[in-house]
């Protein structure tokens, strides 16, 4: 009874992602080949690394609309070094992660400091770091650099290198999550400020640790932008926080905090292709305006199907 109290939020999730894909399965010819569901994550992966940093953030109770900023930015520095300043691909991207967590880990101190609500802080965040990509360069920068090239044509079987990235960020998320203190910080956090400061725990660290995990994310996803696109672009980051928010809590993950997971984001972001293939490529419509409307749906429902269940599992728990 106990795991599934736990986890029933994402084992819902996952259900609703079988039922869908069987469905889709059912409807479309040629659903169910590989090369579909490896485009499920290769054209996903930069949301999908962006909400594994927000799926930490949400965990703990907080909320980062910084995130989407960040990879724009991250992706246009990485432009802009590699392209006129003639870095290294890897000493470019180890300058836009750096800048990333720094950025987070600095937001994270402030909502702690200050008490400001992450809303506001992240926000603000948002505005600052997307003014700041614009001060840097004006317009996309393409990148024409053969060893970035190089990487971004880079397969492993049948996975490029995007989908590869996303599903190494997974794993290690997902073990950081599960299996070390920081992740048992975090979920404790979420459950319950007041309750963590009892116990001992190190709250102020580990809020500022989430939000420094956040930036970080955020500012591969960045990377993974620029071998998915081979630029980096101030428009593709337009929106995807919120887009990040609704991966995770259709992955499971309660907004509330203290109740999800990393592998319900990765089924959140499965589900989110699913989505997204069904209605463009096979239903041959190419307009975004009923991807969103469909997203939409989804959230709501899941959202109203998580609060269901929250309170059915609760109650069961009182009789017992």
């Amino acid at each position: 009874m106990s795991f599934l109290r736990k986890h029933i939020t994402v084992l819902a999730g996952l259900l609703a992602y079988v039922l869908l894909y069987a469905l889709a399965a059912a409807r479309y010819d040629g659903f169910l080949s590989l090369p579909v569901f490896i485009n499920f994550l290769s054209n996903n992966a930069v949301l999908g690394i962006v909400a594994v940093g927000m799926t930490f953030v949400i965990l703990s109770g907080g909320i980062d609309l910084s995130v989407g900023a960040v990879m724009s930015f991250s992706s246009v520095l990485i432009g802009v070094l590699i392209m006129d300043h003639q870095w290294n691909v890897f000493a470019a991207m180890g300058a836009s992660l750096v800048c990333g967590t720094t950025l987070g880990a600095v937001m994270g101190a402030i909502i702690h400091k200050t008490g400001i609500k992450p809303f506001i802080v992240t926000l603000a965040g948002m505005f600052f770091v997307r003014g700041l990509a614009f001060i840097i360069h004006l317009e996309s920068i393409a990148i024409a650099d053969p060893k970035h090239t190089a990487i971004a044509i880079l397969r492993l079987g049948p996975l490029p290198v995007t989908a590869l990235l996303f599903l190494t960020v997974v794993a290690i998320a997902w073990y950081v999550a599960v299996f070390t203190s920081f992740g048992r910080n975090v979920y404790a956090l979420g459950g319950g400020e007041e309750a963590s400061l009892l116990m001992g725990l190190p709250v102020q660290r580990t809020r500022i640790a989430v939000y420094a995990v956040s930036g970080f994310c955020a500012s591969f996803a960045g990377a993974a932008l620029t071998f998915y696109l081979s630029s980096g672009s101030h428009l593709e980051g337009v929106g995807m926080e919120l887009d990040a928010i609704a991966t995770v809590v259709i992955g499971g993950t309660l907004l509330a905090g203290g109740v999800g997971s990393v592998f319900g984001t990765l089924v959140g972001v499965l589900m989110l292709g699913l989505i997204l293939t069904s209605i463009t490529t096979y239903e041959g419509m190419m307009s975004s305006g009923l991807t969103r409307v469909a997203i939409g749906a989804l959230l709501l429902a899941f959202v109203m199907l998580q609060k269901l269940l929250t309170r059915r599992i609760a109650g069961a728990g009182r009789a017992t």
